[in-house]
């Protein structure tokens, strides 16, 4: 077996597909499917579970994914101390988000992180649903509770708020709102009820509110549809700068508090790259919250 096997192997168990994989190393996913099989024969096991759906991962695969995750990592931190740039950050560092801080705080934190390192690539996957670090879809997620269950360490990055907001422009077409009993009368904006992932996104619920007109599961669409004037929805005061115009409705009566927090594998405490790497992401997140939601305090 060599590393070159293992690269290969990687790829297929975290794109879940040999056209995925196949991609992502420029490489034809029929070569790509000769290798795995010519591997699961050298280890006389099959590491891959072939369906329609896809590449899954037997119970031997999930083993070897742990040893090769360990050897990839040292591979990346041992290749850093030979270059001699312990001082800075080099390789690729993928981070799983949800879509409101992917697109209105990781893009600018990440690329001040790249700035000061620039031997660094930065990955970011923005989906609407919790990530499966143990597969090591991403080397760090963000989420808005902390997990449960598995080899996990988690970091509360810090807290941040949301208002009921509305653009000026439907505001004025439309009854004024003197209470929650008006929002009867208004159209709603906000997530699909059923694709809620995490209870800590149903705020509607938290404020009475049980139909929802234009939903959608991403945060972005949603602002889209305040920003022109669709209607009222629940907004993070820090992508309230994305849409000129929202205004906050009811501010005394609707001011929530949620919490990001930053979840590492168990194994990835002693990585120093990656370690450095989560202080300098949290730290940029803090900063970037406090700054954005100062414009709209």
């Amino acid at each position: 077996m060599n590393w070159d096997d293992m690269r290969l192997f990687l790829a297929v168990a975290r794109a879940e597909s040999l056209t995925g994989a196949g991609r992502a190393l420029r490489l034809d996913p029929a070569t790509l499917g000769r290798r795995i099989a010519r591997l699961e024969d050298g280890l006389g096991t099959a590491l891959f579970v072939r369906s329609p759906r896809g590449y899954g991962l037997t119970e031997a695969g999930e083993r070897l994914m742990a040893r090769a995750v360990q050897a990839e990592q040292a591979l990346t931190e041992g290749a850093e101390e030979l270059r001699g740039q312990e001082g800075q950050l080099t390789g690729s560092v993928r981070i799983g988000a949800p879509d409101g801080v992917a697109n209105y705080l990781l893009p600018q934190v990440a690329a001040a992180i790249c700035d000061a390192n620039p031997g660094l690539e930065v990955q970011i996957v923005a989906l609407p649903r919790v990530f499966n670090l143990s597969r090591r879809e991403a080397d760090m997620a963000i989420a808005v509770s902390p997990p449960e269950t598995g080899r996990l360490t988690v970091q509360r990055i810090t807290d941040y708020r949301l208002h009921l907001v509305a653009h000026r422009d439907y505001l004025e077409r439309h009854p004024p709102i003197r209470g929650l009993d008006d929002l009867r009368t208004h159209r709603i904006v906000g997530y699909i009820p059923d694709m809620i992932f995490d209870s800590e996104l149903d705020y509607l619920s938290e404020i009475g509110v049980d139909r929802v007109t234009l939903a959608s599961n991403s945060v972005a669409v949603q602002l889209n549809w305040l920003r022109a004037g669709a209607g009222l929805g629940i907004v993070h005061d820090f992508a309230m700068p994305a849409a000129p115009g929202l205004v906050k409705v009811l501010p005394g009566a609707v001011s929530l508090r949620r919490s990001f927090f930053l979840i590492r594998h168990g194994d990835d405490r002693k990585l120093a790259r990656l370690t450095r790497f989560a202080g300098l992401l949290s730290d940029g997140i803090r900063a970037e919250v406090a700054r954005l939601e100062a414009q709209f305090a």
